[in-house]
């Protein structure tokens, strides 16, 4: 596919589609409703509520219009009917104390960058398909940004940025300072790092970043504690808990009901779970090893696959017939 390039859309916040075709194929530039701050969220929530859901079969139509033809108007319905479940995910990074407009705007290049690769033909909808492009491009922003301290860019650094502190809140450990050594034993092996991994990453986000602190030495951009958001439910919140992803997990529900008990809990851990298990772990809860879990998660993979890439074609052909 040629023209379609999210990088260079990046730091406008504005998205105009592919870049310009040759000739006859020179399409109109369309443009994406933009984020002007915390003040401006409530009207942006409301503008991309207004671009339709698609169905299966129309966004599989688009996807397959886009990667055969470079049709940009298809790539322009591809990503705006997917921008409440860009909303729905930004609003969980809120407490990182960076504007909630930049990590929408970061997170509406992870969503291009997926409308890019993606690939109809695999069977999954583009929903579940852009989750980790979305995540992505946020989680890498708000590591770039987070300087108070330097965070780090291993795998495992970035797991316990992200994590930390909800694994700190599952075994009540919410004080500041160090980590008794039994908690950080249990942290570590939750999250699949080293117990050094866990101490280095709690001292780093919890001595150096004062909130008082000014954002820039002449104190003009203010203290840190300005640009943290209220988390606290709200409509703009519920909103982003949109349809989108009741959508998403609709799609799949129909194609999980071909799984037995055993394949749909090893699918489910490893595929759809926020937070996936190891195969150690579910090994050791059904009595099997690591293989075989591999295997049976390979297997349950085809088979929702299968399944749904044969609901794609019967709604294609109930479509063509249509017309």
């Amino acid at each position: 596919m040629a023209g379609f390039n999210p990088a260079a859309t990046c730091r406008a916040r504005r998205y105009r589609g592919p870049e310009p075709l040759e000739g006859a194929q020179m399409a109109r530039t369309a443009t994406l409703p933009v984020l002007n701050g915390e003040s401006g969220l409530s009207r942006y929530l409301a503008e991309i509520r207004k671009f339709p859901m698609l169905e299966p079969q129309q966004e599989y139509m688009l996807a397959k219009r886009w990667r055969e033809h470079d049709d940009r108007d298809a790539a322009h319905k591809l990503v705006t009917s997917h921008l409440r479940l860009v909303a729905k995910i930004a609003m969980g990074y809120r407490g990182y104390g960076l504007p909630i407009s930049e990590v929408v705007s970061e997170g509406n290049v992870g969503l291009m960058q997926a409308v890019k690769r993606f690939e109809p033909e695999k069977g999954f909808r583009l929903a579940t398909y852009a989750m980790w492009w979305i995540k992505a491009s946020i989680q890498e922003y708000i590591l770039r940004s987070w300087s108070l301290v330097k965070m780090g860019t291993t795998a495992n650094q970035k797991k316990l940025f992200f994590n930390l502190r909800k694994a700190k809140s599952k075994i009540s450990a919410l004080e500041e300072g160090d980590l008794h050594p039994d908690q950080v034993k249990l942290i570590a092996k939750r999250l699949g790092v080293t117990d050094q991994d866990v101490i280095d990453m709690n001292r780093r986000l919890g001595g150096d970043a004062s909130l008082n602190a000014p954002i820039r030495d002449d104190g003009e951009a203010g203290e840190w504690q300005d640009w943290l958001v209220d988390n606290s439910p709200n409509a703009e919140a519920l909103m982003a808990e949109s349809e989108e992803f009741d959508h998403r997990r609709q799609a799949l529900n129909g194609a999980i009901g071909v799984l037995n008990p055993r394949e749909r809990r090893i699918f489910e851990a490893r595929r759809l779970a926020d937070e996936p298990m190891t195969l150690e772990d579910l090994a050791a809860e059904f009595g099997v090893s690591r293989e075989r879990v591999r295997q049976i998660e390979v297997r349950a993979f085809e088979k929702v696959q299968s399944a749904v890439k044969g609901t794609i074609a019967r709604q294609e052909a109930a479509l063509e017939a249509a017309h």
